[in-house]
């Protein structure tokens, strides 16, 4: 399974508000076996939204949207995603109901547009906040105050699955530039993936599906490489 992560708010763009639902949702996919393919953050603008949206739900398997929920003017992703599907926005008595049984509001206490969602939606409802989500074909709507999408994603997460990953890491005291010609040999030797991130040391990722392989991979790096020296 591969997925797209597209989060929406101009507080993002401006960098008063770091992106961390993205993080967060790429290791939770990533944990579960999706391949997140891309991450996208775009303005609290329809076209904009609708646009991206429909592009990556024609090329992903799932795509995971988050913020712009709610009824105040910037909330505009449902009517983003909304436009993507050509559908209108209309107001969902599921979420009403649920808003009034669970949430302890009546329809007076809510402000107009709180449960409009695209048409023919299933309604995530937000156990944490007000507004709620949505799920429209394969587009997985979420709020974007951050314990409200952890929460929701949880409601959701087992329809995100794919192959397990096995992940090895190995530690060299090189430069990076110095382990060009190992780290491609390894590719060639082995059906893993390779990252390798340097700092005061260079650390190698190694995941791939078969862990036999993987662990294979670790240990052949390993022979090849200066190890790091322990400061105890």
């Amino acid at each position: 399974m591969n997925a797209a992560v597209v989060t929406v708010g101009d507080e993002l763009l401006s960098g008063d508000t770091t992106n961390t639902n993205a993080t967060w949702l790429c290791d939770e996919l990533d944990a579960r076996g999706v391949d997140v393919e891309r991450v996208t953050v775009v303005p609290d603008r329809v076209t904009d939204i609708a646009r991206v949206v429909n592009g990556y739900r024609a090329e992903y398997d799932a795509v995971v949207v988050t913020g712009g929920l709610g009824p105040t003017h910037d909330d505009v992703t449902m009517d983003g995603v909304a436009a993507a599907f050509g559908r209108d926005v209309v107001e969902h008595e599921e979420a009403l109901e649920w808003l009034e049984e669970h949430g302890g509001y009546t329809r007076d206490d809510l402000t107009e547009g709180t449960a409009h969602l695209p048409a023919g939606a299933r309604v995530l409802h937000n156990e944490v906040g007000v507004a709620p989500g949505a799920v429209v074909g394969s587009v997985y709507v979420l709020p974007g105050v951050p314990d409200e999408m952890t929460a929701m994603f949880g409601s959701v997460a087992d329809e995100f699955s794919g192959a397990k990953k096995h992940i090895e890491v190995v530690e060299a005291d090189e430069p990076e530039s110095a382990l060009l010609d190992r780290l491609a040999a390894l590719q060639e030797e082995f059906d893993v993936s390779v990252g390798s991130y340097p700092g005061d040391y260079v650390r190698v990722k190694i995941t791939g599906t078969d862990e036999d392989a993987v662990a294979a991979a670790a240990g052949w790096l390993e022979a090849r490489v200066d190890p790091v020296e322990s400061n105890s």
